[in-house]
């Protein structure tokens, strides 16, 4: 009995949160204020008390019907609309933001409750993002258009059969055989530069990024081609008779002039991993993004606060070192660490062994709830080879999933990826993906406000938290061991690393192969690690330009709103977390104007300077 009482006690939630949620939105107290009302807890328990968890539906912000809309008029009309930089699609989807910025503007702010504020701001804030991201594709657009002079003809394909206008099959297959010549002529002389250059082709005003660009491009129209060639060939034999040799000459020669501007002008074997090639924003862009994720700091100040927590991680790594005897040769220390690996086979069970330290240890914390049916879903999976070209580490969620090298890979790569993922180095991130990191976030956040989260995919609110617990645990002495030690400043120092060589290239000032050195001499990177980190940096579509500094500016950022609020005696620490969580995905400032009940205005502007030595 006593066991089953404690187990509750771990996963019972704040009375006061749940009860302060209830109360906000219609007598617009805030988070920091007490209440008398107390109910029983509704989410850690499996299953909860329903009439509870209505109560708390009604805490909700009332915007969450209009977010939903928007979020789903915005994903019908990217399904209608698929041709990307279309003209077409970028005068209706510019038509589309400002028509939903009017409909705002035509709203009575001051008669929403704090929460309905609070999303009225988010959709406000993301449409002029939209906006901007609109004029900045334009730009890119412009940037490559010249290596595929084709695509207007092609894209009139799919969007006339979407304005639901019948075609002229012999027209059609005119265009077709019109546009593989174009290709065709393309590729010979292309092929014809490289020859006379001896290798790498140089074209005037054309970088290597925006060749990359053109190749993703054309590999875009080729899937749009298919689903356009699907719905005609086989079901309309006049189309089929004429088009399909034409249709088929079309895709070969089109996979070929890729295959041809990746080798001559990116610099790539097709089917090679090869360089890195990575696409700068530059600082207007970053700027953009910037405003959006409510960071009211530029690019160089961003930078000072890097370079300030590598210096301070280099200093605890040096007083751990020498802890280990190895004086302040913290890289000697760190490749130590590196050589404790465990046997092919036994790494799933040292993660269990973390999971469940972690578990226990987070539990006797007692300063976030931990639902037990979060605890009992989460499941491992093993990282491919090719996955590990990109994540070299852990990626986390539901589904976690770990490194360790396979049998298929060279002995090089094996060595490499043995020595990034020891237990040590595991130590700290199993509860950054797992709990109470982002498999918790993503319990939470598909439960509670799901329309905000919907709307805010912000990385700041996402890794920042996951990386915020990592420093709190730090200060409480969560490490077993000095591995333990080395293996968590080695991550603190990688994100902030990760601010210094992101906000580098994305600036245009270092390259990515300076990007892997700097994440070599600097942080004691294997190789191939420092590789997949840059690439999937660089070289995804999921990783955003501020991706990589979100984990230690989003961290920082709730360690100043942890200090503000919870330090100040104004919330406990249990409910600030829960709070954050319940709060659903946004920029951390909304969560200090929703947790703090900060007056809004319509045309809230970003203004939180959380760190105050910035200058």
């Amino acid at each position: 009995m006593k066991t089953i009482l404690s187990f509750f006690n771990v996963f019972k939630i704040s009375l006061s949160v749940i009860a302060l949620l209830i109360t906000m939105i219609h007598t617009e107290k805030g988070f920091a204020q007490n209440s008398d009302i107390f109910i029983n807890p509704i989410w850690a328990q499996d299953p909860p008390e329903l009439s509870t968890l209505v109560q708390f539906a009604n805490t909700e912000s009332e915007m969450r019907v209009v977010i939903t809309r928007y979020l789903q008029d915005y994903a019908a009309l990217g399904r209608r609309y698929v041709v990307q930089y279309s003209p077409v699609r970028e005068t209706r989807f510019r038509e589309f933001f400002k028509g939903w910025g009017k409909s705002l503007e035509s709203m009575n702010f001051d008669a929403l409750s704090h929460e309905g504020k609070i999303d009225y701001i988010l959709l406000s804030n993301k449409l002029i993002y939209e906006l901007e991201r609109l004029d900045l594709d334009k730009q890119r657009w412009k940037e490559f258009s010249s290596l595929v002079p084709f695509a207007e003809k092609l894209r009139l394909l799919q969007e006339t059969r979407f304005d639901r206008i019948r075609l002229d099959p012999q027209n059609t297959a005119n265009t077709l055989d019109s546009v593989a010549d174009d290709v065709e002529s393309l590729i010979k002389e292309l092929e014809k530069k490289a020859k006379i250059a001896n290798g790498i082709v140089t074209i005037p005003n054309i970088s290597s990024s925006q060749a990359n660009r053109a190749a993703n491009y054309i590999g875009h129209l080729q899937t749009v081609l298919s689903d356009w060639n699907l719905f005609y060939d086989g079901y309309d034999p006049l189309y089929s008779w004429w088009n399909r040799k034409p249709y088929d000459r079309l895709i070969e020669l089109l996979t070929n002039y890729q295959n041809s501007l990746i080798s001559n002008i990116v610099g790539i074997t097709p089917g090679d991993p090869g360089p890195i090639i990575g696409d700068p924003l530059l600082e207007q862009g970053l700027q953009t993004d910037l405003a959006s994720e409510m960071i009211p700091y530029n690019a160089a100040q961003l930078l000072k606060i890097g370079w300030r927590e590598l210096k301070w991680t280099e200093d605890r790594m040096k007083e751990v070192s020498n802890d280990m005897g190895y004086g302040d040769d913290w890289q000697a220390a760190l490749e130590y660490v590196k050589t404790l690996a465990p046997p092919p086979g036994e790494v799933p069970w040292v993660i269990f062994d973390i999971a469940n330290y972690s578990k226990e240890y987070i539990g006797k914390m007692n300063n976030v709830t931990l639902p037990p049916l979060a605890e009992e879903i989460w499941r491992l999976n093993m990282q491919s080879p090719k996955q590990q070209l990109t994540n070299p580490f852990f990626s986390g969620g539901e589904a976690t999933r770990v490194s360790y090298p396979t049998d298929s890979m060279s002995h090089k790569n094996k060595m490499m990826s043995m020595r990034g993922n020891t237990p040590s180095f595991n130590f700290p991130t199993v509860q950054h993906e797992l709990i109470p990191g982002h498999h918790l976030q993503g319990f939470m956040s598909k439960r509670f406000n799901v329309a905000r989260s919907n709307l805010n995919r912000t990385p700041f609110w996402g890794e920042g938290w996951a990386f915020y617990w990592e420093t709190l645990l730090w200060d409480d002495g969560f490490y077993r061991n000095n591995a333990d030690k080395i293996g968590m400043l080695f991550w603190r120092m990688h994100r902030a690393a990760r601010i210094i060589f992101s906000l580098e290239f994305q600036l245009g000032n270092w390259s990515t192969q300076q990007c892997v050195d700097f994440l070599i001499e600097r942080v004691g990177h294997e190789q191939a690690n420092a590789e997949g980190e840059v690439r999937r940096s660089f070289s995804s579509d999921y990783y955003g330009p501020l991706y990589q500094l979100a984990y230690m500016i989003g961290g920082l950022q709730l360690r100043a709103l942890h200090k503000e609020l919870v330090d100040s005696g104004k919330m406990t620490s249990k409910e600030f977390h829960d709070a954050v969580l319940i709060g659903g995905r946004m920029p951390i400032e909304m969560v200090r104007a929703r947790l703090s009940n900060q007056k809004l205005t319509r045309g809230y502007k970003t203004s939180w300077r959380w760190d105050d030595t910035i200058k």
